[in-house]
C-alpha cells in the first residue's frame, strides 16, 4: 500500500503552473488504495480534492490544506466487435486513449483527440469539443462513494449529463471519485461531421483527394478527421506542446454561454455593429461563442495583463506566463468576465475548478486584495 506525502507543490502538477502546496498528497493506483486514502483523510477531518491531469483546476497561491489524491488506475479492456465495449482506467491520460481508438477505426471519440488531462475527468465535466461529448459513448461509469466508503456503478441516464455539466458536478459535487470509465464504439462507422469548422476542413481535404483521385475521392474516416482536429487545435494552441508560448492554460477558461431568447434579443439590439454569432438551443436558450463575446468587450487575442493575458491564438484561453500566480489569474478572469457583462449584459461561467480559495462569485473566487 502507498503512503500520503506532505506539502508537494501542486502547480507543476497542472497546465496552469501556479499555485501553492497540498497539505498531503496521495497517489494510488487500486480502489483499495484508494479507500484507504479516503478514510484516512476522514478520521483526521480532511477535506479530499482529486487530481486527473491537472488542466481544468486552478490552485490558489496559498496551497490546499486538505488531502489531495491522485487518481493513477489504469488499464484499457475492450471486448466485443461491433460495438466496441471499452472499459478504462481513470487515469489513463486521455489524449492517448483517444489515438488508440482512432487507430483502431472506433468511431465515438474522433474529435475530441488533442485535450489534455485523465479519463477520468470525462463525464464529470462531459468533456467536449468540434461538435462531440463524452456523453455520446459513456455506457457506465464506476466511481467511490466518498460517503458511504463503497463502490458504485452509473449509467448514462443517472449521469444527468448536460453541457459542460454532468451529475457528478451539479448535483453532488466532492461525493464521489470516478475510478473506471466504459465507452461504446462503433468500428467502422462514419466520423462525427456537426462543427462548421470542421465541416469546412473535412471539404477541403475530400475536395483535394477527390482532384487526385481517379475514383472520384472517398468518404474520410475517423482517422482523417482526428488529424483534422488536430490541427484546428494546435493552430489555436489548444493542445499540449511545450514549444507553444500558450501552452500555460487551462484550454477554455470560460464556458460558451447559454442564454434565454429575451436575453439575446436584447443584447441583439443593443449590440448592433455586427450580428452576434448564435446558436438555438432546447429550452428556448440560445447559445453563444464566449470566445466572440470577449473580443467584442475590447480584449483581442494576445491582450496582456503584466505576467497573465489572453492566448495570442485564442481569446477564450487565459494564459499564464513568467512570474504568473494563481491571484493574477483570478484578477484577469474577473475583468474578461466584467467587460462581457458591460457589454452584453451576459455572465460568462468560467469552466475550471477553483482549489483553496475563499469565497466565490458566480463560479469565480473573489478578487485577490
Amino acid at each position: 500500500m502507498s503512503s500520503p506525502l506532505s506539502d508537494i507543490p501542486l502547480g507543476p502538477k497542472t497546465t496552469l503552473g501556479v499555485g501553492g502546496p497540498a497539505r498531503y498528497f496521495w497517489e494510488v493506483a487500486s480502489e483499495d488504495e484508494l479507500a484507504q486514502a479516503v478514510r484516512w483523510a476522514k478520521a483526521r477531518g480532511l477535506a479530499l480534492r482529486v487530481l486527473g491531469g491537472g488542466s481544468n483546476v486552478v490552485v490558489a497561491d496559498t496551497g490546499f490544506s486538505g488531502l489531495v489524491i491522485k487518481v493513477g488506475l489504469r488499464g484499457v479492456e475492450a471486448s466485443g466487435t461491433n460495438p466496441v465495449e471499452v472499459r478504462v482506467g481513470a487515469g489513463e491520460p486521455w489524449h492517448p486513449f483517444v489515438l488508440g481508438r482512432v487507430a483502431e477505426k472506433q468511431q465515438g471519440l474522433e474529435c475530441l483527440a488533442g485535450i489534455p488531462g485523465s479519463v477520468g475527468a470525462t463525464p464529470i465535466q462531459n468533456v467536449g469539443a468540434y461538435g462531440q461529448d463524452v456523453s455520446e459513448t459513456i455506457t457506465l461509469v464506476e466511481a467511490f462513494d466518498i460517503d458511504r466508503e463503497c463502490m458504485r456503478t452509473f449509467d448514462n441516464r443517472a449521469l444527468a449529463f448536460g453541457y459542460r455539466d454532468s451529475f457528478f458536478k451539479s448535483q453532488a459535487p466532492d461525493a464521489f471519485i470516478v475510478t473506471r470509465v466504459h465507452f461504446r464504439l462503433a468500428p467502422g462507422a462514419p466520423p462525427a461531421l456537426r462543427y462548421a469548422e470542421l465541416e469546412r476542413e473535412a471539404q477541403r481535404l475530400s475536395e483535394a483527394q477527390r482532384f487526385g483521385d481517379a475514383n472520384g475521392g472517398r468518404a474520410l474516416g475517423v482517422a482523417e478527421v482526428c488529424h483534422l482536429v488536430l490541427e484546428l487545435r494546435r493552430k489555436k494552441s489548444m493542445s499540449v506542446d511545450a514549444r507553444d508560448e500558450n501552452q500555460r492554460s487551462c484550454g477554455s477558461f470560460f464556458m460558451n454561454p447559454r442564454v434565454p431568447e429575451a436575453l439575446f434579443a436584447r443584447a441583439a439590439r443593443e449590440f448592433v455593429e455586427v450580428p452576434i454569432p448564435h446558436h438555438p438551443e432546447p429550452g428556448g436558450l440560445v447559445k453563444l461563442p464566449a470566445a466572440w463575446l470577449i473580443e467584442q468587450a475590447g480584449l483581442t487575442k494576445g491582450v496582456r495583463r503584466g505576467p497573465v493575458g489572453l492566448s495570442t491564438r485564442h481569446s477564450l484561453a487565459i494564459v499564464c506566463h513568467e512570474g504568473a500566480n494563481s491571484d493574477h489569474v483570478v484578477g484577469f478572469a474577473h475583468e474578461v468576465r466584467n467587460a462581457v457583462f458591460q457589454k452584453f449584459g451576459i455572465t460568462l461561467e468560467p469552466e475550471p475548478v477553483f482549489w483553496g480559495f475563499g469565497a466565490t462569485s458566480g463560479g469565480l473566487p473573489s478578487l485577490p486584495t
